[in-house]
């Protein structure tokens, strides 16, 4: 117990007596430092006494496609902890191949009464999706926030990183760098965000390089959100003559390095890299990973205090809010070829 209250005391800044005082429920403790010292116990790991406990305000369920991208888990983290601030009890859902479905999920946290809902990169952002669900949902009185893809089609507020902008950040660095060859690597084509990346790379391909349509057209390759979708699909650009490749995700750029070193070319001396999301870890690669930075924090936020304004009954406008990404220059891009060309496209 004395070592406990040690620790405590140096994590609150404050001395174990008012530690003490805190946990037994004394009085005499200012406001500011009673909630320094309870965060000092989350911070820590340790239970609060059960009187010191908050009661939720209510659950509200978090649906994620997956964790195995690393921003997502990110995301999810932003979004509970903004929602444990505010009282609210975070229930993550998760889908998996084979497992549950959006639907199934949604309908799970309905049945548990939740308060409302979050769904990030769900079916609102598959263009061949039917956008009535969404409508239902509504009319069954549950407020939701959608993070990461758009449609006109549903009545609630999307929060969005600027995926135009993120390949415009992207190509006119590779294209400062000497770089006139510059391959996109995307998901598949109904996505809203792969939709957006690639109006944003034509162009700014046509801005910085004049290309025409169809020249462009050439430079873009769909593939999955894997690693594997991403040395898929640098492999195949570098057989067009690519020196610099722009991922939609850090686990495809990570696929792309390794297709590099599978061609015995060296990055970024053979080739240039740019990432998308700046996962966490994502700058201990080698080489670190130049990429775009998705303002998680401020969109997790966002997405949190729209959803309880939706909750509270004065309803966020319906429409998008648009989070400005930044480019984190790190290791994965240089300069390009003599010439700003690349080699020969492979017969």
């Amino acid at each position: 117990m004395t070592a406990r209250l040690a620790d405590i005391a140096t994590q609150a800044g404050v001395s174990e007596a008012t530690v003490s005082r805190v946990l037994n429920g004394k009085p005499g403790v200012a406001a500011a430092t009673r909630e320094s010292v309870l965060a000092a116990l989350d911070v820590l790991g340790y239970e609060r006494p059960v009187r010191l406990r908050r009661r939720s305000a209510g659950l509200v369920g978090l649906i994620t496609p997956e964790l195995e991208n690393p921003i997502f888990p990110a995301l999810a983290q932003v979004i509970g902890q903004a929602l444990t601030r505010q009282g609210y009890t975070p229930v993550l859902a998760t889908q998996t191949p084979g497992g549950s479905t959006e639907d199934e999920l949604t309908e799970m946290l309905v049945d548990r009464g939740v308060s409302g809902i979050i769904f990030v990169s769900g079916l609102h952002a598959d263009t061949s999706a039917d956008m009535q669900r969404y409508e239902q949902l509504r009319g069954q009185g549950v407020p939701f926030v959608l993070v990461n893809g758009f449609s006109a089609k549903v009545q609630a507020p999307f929060i969005s990183p600027d995926d135009r902008a993120a390949m415009r950040l992207a190509v006119t660095h590779l294209v400062a760098l000497g770089h006139t060859r510059i391959g996109l690597a995307v998901g598949p084509k109904r996505f809203v965000p792969v939709l957006r990346k690639i109006e944003g790379f034509h162009a700014t391909m046509r801005e910085q390089l004049g290309l025409a349509e169809e020249e462009i057209e050439e430079l873009v390759q769909h593939s999955l959100y894997t690693l594997e979708g991403g040395q898929a699909a640098a492999t195949a650009l570098m057989e067009r003559g690519c020196t610099a490749v722009v991922c939609a995700s850090d686990m495809m750029a990570l696929g792309a390095i390794r297709a590099a070193r599978r061609e015995s070319r060296e990055v970024p001396r053979d080739l240039s890299v740019v990432g998308y999301d700046d996962s966490p870890f994502i700058a201990f690669t080698d080489p670190p990973l130049t990429t775009i930075r998705q303002p998680v924090t401020a969109m997790g936020q966002a997405a949190v205090r729209t959803l309880l304004e939706e909750i509270g009954g004065t309803p966020a406008p319906h429409s998008e809010f648009v989070f400005m990404p930044e480019l984190v220059v790190r290791g994965t891009t240089a300069a390009g070829p003599a010439g700003g060309s690349g080699p020969a496209p492979r017969p």
